[in-house]
């Protein structure tokens, strides 16, 4: 480990916006820190909106700065990336910022039902080929997990530069019969009249009482990654919907009959 990497990893460990437990904390077994987000870290009972897949925790930040009626969970499971963003809460002392260092498939351990009201997924691995799918953010297995915590019809975003899966997460969407809010397969094009959203589409990511321009305003942070494919000239893809649970039951007990 370079010397760079390891100052991080240790200056990580000296933040209190940062949970990152070990691997026999959460196995199987829930963390102290499910259901006492907003009781013991935040300190208020504002939204709670996670990004998946943080990586440097770019989108956690901004979406903070924009929406500070809002409380964000960065998780990702690389410490070394996300130190940045949370280097970058501490010394803007932002207080409705919080890194989860973790991995996915253990996100049940930390959220308690209806704790969650959003989630965004932002250029997650792909996992190309249809083998891989079971392991896609958006699969029904991840969306089975997110059903545990998120409140009823919370809205999932999806951001991301893979036309597979894109692709994927919209059959999984029409599937399970689930609410598609927004989708396009080429989020730069679109042309401005398109760019104001009704405020009930985009769920707590709105100023109260007033249309957002959505696009322009929330889909216009960047990631460090999504920059790299820009440059490169490759299209960036956006879908969002909303889980309903009763459509998960609905569609199981569908399969069951067959």
């Amino acid at each position: 480990m370079g010397k760079n990497k390891l100052a991080r990893w240790n200056e990580l460990g000296s933040f209190t916006n940062v949970i990152q437990p070990e691997i026999g904390e959460v196995a199987g077994k829930d963390h102290p820190v499910k259901g006492n987000w907003n009781s013991h870290i935040f300190k208020n009972q504002n939204p709670v909106i996670l990004e998946l897949g943080c990586g440097k925790g770019e989108y956690t930040v901004s979406l903070a700065r924009m929406f500070p009626q809002n409380n964000f969970i960065g998780v990702d499971i690389k410490g070394a990336r996300m130190w940045r963003g949370a280097k970058t809460s501490n010394e803007l002392w932002m207080t409705n910022v919080a890194f989860l260092r973790t991995r996915i498939e253990f996100i049940t351990s930390f959220f308690k039902e209806k704790e969650v009201d959003e989630i965004w997924i932002t250029f997650p691995d792909p996992h190309p080929g249809p083998k891989n799918s079971n392991k896609r953010l958006t699969s029904p297995s991840f969306l089975g997990k997110y059903l545990q915590f998120l409140k009823e019809n919370g809205i999932i975003h999806l951001k991301t530069d893979n036309i597979e899966l894109y692709k994927f997460t919209g059959s999984v969407v029409r599937n399970y019969n689930l609410e598609l809010l927004i989708s396009t397969d080429d989020l730069y094009s679109l042309q401005p009249e398109a760019k104001t959203i009704n405020p009930e589409i985009t769920g707590s990511l709105s100023h109260p009482g007033e249309p957002v321009s959505f696009f322009e305003n929330i889909l216009s942070i960047k990631t460090h990654y999504e920059k790299q494919f820009l440059l490169k000239g490759m299209k960036i893809t956006y879908q969002s919907f909303r889980l309903k649970k009763e459509n998960f039951l609905n569609y199981g007990e569908s399969r069951k009959e067959s």
